[in-house]
């Protein structure tokens, strides 16, 4: 043993070691600093360095966005776990296991009604810590099972969507959820009642060509990555070269294929600003 071991043996006998918590910092995914993750979340896990908008779960969603003691979850729709019998690596019930321990979450679709600043609203959040927010029956469920309690409380429903698209392990059942929730959404027009999307990121594959694009208002958190397919794809494809801010959200903005970009912290009045517009409608306190 070296000299320089033996004298921190003896210190570490000596002086107790103390311990840091190991989520004490969090490492901004946008300009790689180090931030405290208290003052991260407090910003609404917004980098304050660079102003780069982290990936959250529907419960801080709901806790940013709706009325403090008004948030009521909805019960989440029951479906067959496996019924491919899929399995590729590991069985699909092992993964739906593992992402419900780590989530707490039945599934990658989650929602809650409740108030906006006085306004009534049902907002489904899409979980992309859930199996990459992939779309499954019990997504096609959720999102349906939304609209309905939308049109129960004659309350519009907001959609925010995080996914990397359909989910392979249902095969054609998860494709069958693009049809579906467009069914859905026009039950919601019918109802007379507005559909509103804000995309976040990422938002891609047969989420993005279904009702993450169907939306009465688009709406998209900054710099977020929205596709239908792969960067690399389409320039193989098509033989040229694209944009460097090909597939973000200003991108969208600027060639109108949705109506604004809202920072995090902007979000619940644009949202409540909205509903008054589009429904003249007010909860009462």
């Amino acid at each position: 043993m070296s000299w320089l071991n033996r004298v921190r043996n003896a210190l570490a006998a000596v002086v107790p070691v103390k311990e840091t918590p190991d989520n004490l910092w969090h490492k901004c995914k946008g300009c790689g600093q180090m931030i405290f993750t208290k003052e991260y979340e407090e910003n609404l896990y917004v980098c304050p360095l660079c102003d780069h908008h982290g990936r959250i779960g529907p419960k801080q969603r709901f806790a940013q966005l709706f009325d403090e003691g008004t948030c009521k979850l909805l019960p989440a729709p029951r479906v067959a776990d496996d019924p491919l019998k899929f399995r590729d690596s590991k069985p699909y019930v092992a993964r739906l296991k593992a992402a419900r321990a780590d989530t707490g979450d039945q599934d990658a679709f989650v929602s809650a009604r409740g108030n906006i600043e006085g306004r009534r609203a049902v907002i489904g959040v899409q979980n992309f810590a859930f199996m990459g927010g992939s779309m499954g029956q019990a997504v096609g469920e959720g999102f349906i099972a939304g609209v309905e309690a939308a049109i129960a409380a004659r309350a519009p429903f907001i959609v925010f969507t995080a996914s990397g698209g359909a989910r392979m392990q249902e095969g054609i059942l998860s494709l069958m959820q693009m049809p579906r929730t467009t069914v859905a959404i026009e039950m919601l027009h019918d109802a007379g009642l507005p559909y509103i999307v804000v995309l976040t990121d990422p938002t891609s594959g047969g989420v993005m060509a279904a009702y993450a694009m169907l939306g009465d208002v688009q709406i998209a958190e900054p710099k977020a990555t929205l596709a239908f397919t792969g960067r690399r794809v389409i320039e193989q494809t098509i033989r040229e070269k694209l944009p460097e801010n090909f597939q973000t959200s200003e991108y969208y903005r600027d060639h109108g294929l949705i109506d604004m970009v809202v920072e995090r912290k902007d979000l619940r009045a644009q949202l409540s600003s909205l509903i008054d517009y589009l429904t003249h409608d007010r909860a009462a306190a």
